[in-house]
């Protein structure tokens, strides 16, 4: 989008520079607000980059959470046109989330050693944000609450979230709105904790796989929802080689297990079944 477009959307050869106030695309983009948001916390020139980078990481997590929440919403009320279209543009936002590695992916040790303590006991999992995408993604857990007790309306939202329907129960919904075989125990499960993989839910992937053109709506959501998997598998891989290369096998800001906590995350599916039933087709 060009910035020498007016306010009307139109090119202009003598474009308005007279406000009375602040420019109406600072009152749009709060642009002066974004911009003066960096406090770094050290003397170290690289620590910019790395604090910027993490806010914009944090934009990206917003933005994917809305697009995820419409689609869920969507999906509940059987407007596939609508989810399709939220998950789409979520994939083109995971994968600039994904490029956001790259000003960070070759920091040695002792380059992140130079500001790493200016983080002191932070730590990229005590993002809320980032929580209630993976409780979107069915990766749910109330202790992951914990960190968020002394910010009311933060714990309060995800507490909401903890307890709503992840966007892969809401495609398990639509599945039994469609006939198929959805077990009444996957449908009616306590939504507040981590979706396991069921052999009915594969089963019923690889019905709809192997169905020639009789589910092809459902093919299609199938491989949007492989498309978001894909790509959140590969932030998750992308996040442990960055942190690999920093840090080595040491403990993680905030006391986490670091690496060894990155690489259990790393080697798990999201909508597990969707990857397993086309073993069966």
């Amino acid at each position: 989008m060009s910035h020498a477009l007016d306010a009307s959307g139109a090119g202009s050869d003598t474009p308005n520079l007279d406000f009375a106030g602040t420019t109406p695309y600072e009152d749009y983009v709060q642009a002066d607000v974004l911009t003066h948001l960096q406090h770094p916390l050290s003397d170290d020139p690289g620590e910019m980059v790395f604090l910027v980078t993490t806010q914009v990481m944090e934009l990206w997590f917003t933005v994917i959470v809305h697009e995820w929440e419409t689609a869920a919403r969507a999906l509940r009320e059987d407007d596939l046109t609508v989810a399709f279209d939220a998950l789409a543009r979520s994939c083109r936002e995971l994968e600039a989330l994904n490029a956001s590695w790259r000003p960070l992916i070759n920091l040695t040790p002792a380059q992140f050693n130079a500001y790493r303590s200016a983080l002191g006991e932070g730590s990229g999992f005590q993002s809320a944000m980032y929580r209630r995408l993976e409780f979107l993604l069915g990766e749910k857990s109330a202790s992951m609450l914990v960190p968020h007790r002394g910010a009311p309306r933060v714990h309060a939202e995800l507490e909401k979230a903890l307890h709503e329907p992840s966007l892969y129960d809401e495609v398990l919904r639509l599945l039994a709105r469609r006939g198929l075989p959805v077990p009444a125990a996957v449908l009616d499960r306590d939504l507040s904790q981590r979706y396991e993989s069921s052999p009915e839910i594969e089963a019923v992937w690889a019905a709809i796989y192997g169905g020639d053109d009789q589910h092809g709506e459902l093919v299609r959501l199938g491989e949007a929802l492989t498309d978001v998997g894909e790509l959140v598998w590969r932030w998750r891989n992308d996040h442990l080689m960055a942190t690999r290369r920093a840090m080595g096998a040491k403990t993680g800001t905030g006391g986490s297990a670091g690496v060894a906590w990155l690489e259990k995350r790393a080697g798990k599916n999201v909508f597990p079944e969707l990857w397993t039933a086309r073993s069966h087709v």
